[in-house]
C-alpha cells in the first residue's frame, strides 16, 4: 500500500484522555486522494503512485495537466503529488482514505512554514541586539559583517536581515492519536508546519516510534 496521503491543516485543539490527560492535537483533513497514475522502473526508473487532491474546474487548469487527468479517466483535481510505497496492490481511479492510518501510528508530516516576511537579525536569528538605552545608537543592528582586508568580501551563509518562513519542513515521529474515517480527519499529536487551510503531506514515519 502507498505510504501517505495529501491533507489539509484545519488548526490546532486538544482531547483528553480517559484518565483526564489532556493532549494537544492538530486537525488535518487527509485524503480522499485519488490514483492518477503509477510510475514504474521499467518505464520511469523508480516506483511512485500519483496521487490527485481536492476536485478542480476544468476551466482552473492548464491544457497539459488537464490531459493528464482525461487521459487516466480521473476527475479534474487542485493537486498532484507522488508517494512512494507498494505498488502492486494500487490500481488508476483507487480512491486512497484516512483508513490507511490507525491510531497509534507514528507519522512525518511536511508543509510550508508560515511566512513572516523581510525580517531584522533580531527576530530571524534570534541575535541579541545593543543596548537598549538612549545614545547607544546601537539597538537592532546586526552589527559588522566584512573580515577586514582579507577576503574582502562578506562570507557566504552569513547570518543577516532577510526573507523568513515559507520553507518546506518536515516534522518526524507525530503520534497519530486520532481517526475520523467519516469527515476524513486525522488528529495528529503536536504541532506541524503551515498556517490554517495550507497543504500537507502525511507520510508514515521513516524512522517509527522511538523508544
Amino acid at each position: 500500500m502507498i505510504n501517505g496521503l495529501i491533507g489539509i491543516k484545519h488548526g490546532m485543539t486538544q482531547i483528553f484522555t480517559a484518565e483526564g490527560r489532556v493532549i494537544p492535537v492538530t486537525v488535518v483533513e487527509a485524503g480522499p486522494c485519488k490514483v492518477v497514475t503509477k510510475k514504474t522502473n521499467e518505464k520511469d526508473g523508480y516506483e511512485s503512485a500519483q496521487l490527485s487532491f481536492k476536485d478542480a474546474k476544468e476551466k482552473h487548469l492548464t491544457k497539459p495537466v488537464l490531459g493528464h487527468f482525461k487521459k487516466n479517466n480521473i476527475s479534474p483535481a487542485r493537486h498532484l503529488v507522488e508517494f512512494s510505497g507498494d505498488m502492486a496492490s494500487l490500481k488508476s481511479g483507487q480512491e486512497i482514505t484516512v483508513e490507511l492510518f490507525q491510531e497509534g501510528d507514528m507519522v512525518d508530516v511536511s508543509g510550508v512554514t508560515k511566512g513572516k516576511g523581510f525580517q531584522g537579525v533580531m527576530k530571524r536569528h534570534k541575535f541579541a541586539g545593543g543596548p537598549a538605552t538612549h545614545g547607544s545608537m546601537f539597538h537592532r543592528a546586526p552589527g559588522s559583517i566584512g573580515s577586514s582586508a582579507y577576503p574582502s568580501r562578506v562570507r557566504k551563509n552569513k547570518r543577516m536581515p532577510g526573507h523568513m518562513g515559507s520553507k518546506r519542513r518536515t516534522v518526524q515521529n507525530l503520534e497519530v492519536v486520532g481517526v475520523r474515517k467519516e469527515d476524513n480527519i486525522l488528529l495528529i499529536r503536536g504541532a506541524i508546519p503551515g498556517s490554517k487551510g495550507s497543504l500537507v503531506y502525511v507520510k508514515k514515519a521513516v524512522k517509527g516510534r522511538l523508544i
